[in-house]
């Protein structure tokens, strides 16, 4: 289903799957460096992750948002805020990410955006941070982000740690060479700091997009963690 139209760019679409009466709703967002990947092109090892979650009892929606090549930041960032509000519905509302979309809903969740939790899997999280290549981080910014560093640090998840914070869980593999677990080192330190309430795992021997982790396990850690921030 569309949920948002912005004139001049493609119509913003959502999958929605929900079971009756579901506990909260899981806004999951796609990875793929800002620009590629959709909400349909799950994680290999993950095709049945939309419906193991409704089995449980969630309520799931998949959202796109614009990539680098249609428009720059902020502009996906406003695109997930859209999504948010459009399937809140009074009960629970967490956002679950991998990579690109886990540092968009982080930056959502900490900077606006209501939300009663965040899994992040394996994010950016400090912009200015990232060493090599940054050729993803430049299309998302529309320069190098040395070059562009208040932007970069408004783009910046780590910028945004706060004591009002909601429980964040940070996964990330261990061994991943194209975003580094000390991104997610760095965000947790920062929360912490913050008197934010964060949990970090680091998958040992496990790359980016969880190769040579056990699927299972990972969603079942992050379940466990939704679960428990469920308001009482």
């Amino acid at each position: 289903m569309i949920y948002r139209e912005v004139p001049g760019f493609r119509p913003l679409e959502l999958e929605l799957s929900e079971p009756d009466d579901p506990l909260a709703t899981i806004v999951y967002l796609h990875g793929g460096g800002w620009r590629r990947g959709s909400r349909l092109t799950p994680l290999p090892g993950f095709d049945r992750l939309a419906e193991e979650l409704v089995a449980q009892g969630f309520r799931v929606a998949a959202a796109d948002y614009r990539l680098s090549g249609e428009a720059i930041f902020p502009a996906p960032l406003d695109d997930v805020r859209a999504a948010i509000e459009f399937v809140r519905d009074g009960k629970p509302l967490f956002v679950w990410g991998e990579s690109a979309g886990a540092h968009l809903g982080l930056l959502a969740a900490l900077t606006g955006s209501t939300v009663d939790g965040v899994v992040a899997w394996f994010p950016p999280a400090d912009l200015l941070g990232l060493t090599g290549d940054v050729t993803r981080e430049a299309a998302l910014l529309g320069a190098p982000p040395e070059s562009v560093p208040a932007l970069a640090r408004s783009a910046s998840p780590v910028s945004f740690a706060h004591a009002g914070a909601p429980p964040v869980l940070l996964m990330h593999g261990a061994d991943d060479d194209l975003v580094p677990p000390t991104q997610s080192v760095r965000m947790a330190e920062a929360l912490r700091d913050a008197g934010a309430p964060v949990e970090l795992h680091l998958v040992p021997g496990a790359r980016h997009r969880w190769e040579g982790a056990d699927p299972a396990a990972v969603v079942a850690t992050s379940v466990e963690f939704v679960l428990a921030a469920l308001p009482r």
